[in-house]
């Protein structure tokens, strides 16, 4: 009898075995496929030769899973481009942008679909990536100014994309880095960490339009009381705020979210 359970589960061990070491190489050659095509992309950014200027039409509007119903992108006419994304332009024209995060991985282009799945699973050059890209809310117009900019990426865990939003979650790292950089084809601002909590995905926090100036201000301030830590920034109505959102596993295993606000300071 005992001879015979060796007979098949000395194989059965071994095709289990065979069968993890496969699926544990795929993965393994996601992230580095990944970190090619980022550092790529690294070396594309600011690199500039002369040429014609280029512009890009506003992006159609189309359904997100995660977008409250009835809430559309603003239009405005195209613009020029500034010459650091002329390069990342002509690889792939939904670019939008560039995000770096002082003290992690984050430093990263930015991209822009036709919805909030576009990109959950293609890279920049929209190649089909796990990783999936960096992407802005299909809502977003980055030609005008809006209150609440929604940017998210996958939590990948070699902490690649926003996987290193988590340090985040520590008060040391939080204090430590209290702002960070962000760039659109038009404009440059430094971004002023004001909040980060868990949250789930029921929470609207990735609202972009709002019917005035009373219903924006409670919606700032349930983010500042929903922090983890306080910070001295002064928000009023008159600002506007970039939220980066990822996945958390604090309060749920599927709907779960981490999420980041900033107040936007614009640099000339």
């Amino acid at each position: 009898m005992k001879l015979n359970v060796r007979k098949w589960l000395t194989p059965l061990c071994l095709g289990l075995m065979l069968f993890s070491g496969y699926e544990l190489t795929g993965i393994l050659r996601s992230y580095h496929d990944n970190r090619i095509v980022m550092a790529e992309a690294r070396q594309l950014y600011g690199h500039a030769e002369p040429q014609p200027p280029l512009t890009e039409a506003t992006k159609p509007p189309g359904d997100a899973s995660e977008a409250p119903k009835g809430e559309a992108p603003q239009t405005e006419s195209p613009q020029e481009a500034r010459a650091q994304f002329r390069a990342l332009l002509d690889v792939n024209p939904d670019v939008v942008g560039w995000l770096r995060i002082g003290n992690t991985a984050i430093d990263y282009p930015v991209v822009q679909g036709e919805d909030n799945a576009n990109y959950l699973n293609r890279n920049y050059k929209g190649e089909e990536s796990s990783a999936g890209s960096i992407f802005l809310d299909f809502r977003n117009d980055i030609g005008k100014a809006q209150p609440n900019t929604v940017i998210y990426g996958h939590r990948m865990k070699d902490g690649s994309m926003f996987g290193d939003l988590k340090k985040f979650l520590k008060e040391d790292f939080f204090r430590d880095t209290p702002t960070f950089q962000y760039d659109t084809l038009y404009h440059s601002y430094r971004a002023e960490i004001f909040s980060v909590y868990p949250a789930t995905a029921d929470l609207n926090y990735i609202q972009t339009g709002f019917s005035n100036e009373q219903e924006y201000e409670a919606f700032l301030q349930g983010l500042q009381e929903r922090s983890l830590y306080k910070t001295d920034t002064v928000l009023g109505v008159e600002d506007h705020i970039l939220t980066l959102s990822t996945c958390d596993y604090t309060l749920d295993p599927a709907k779960g979210r981490l999420v980041l606000h900033a107040k936007l300071i614009e640099q000339h």
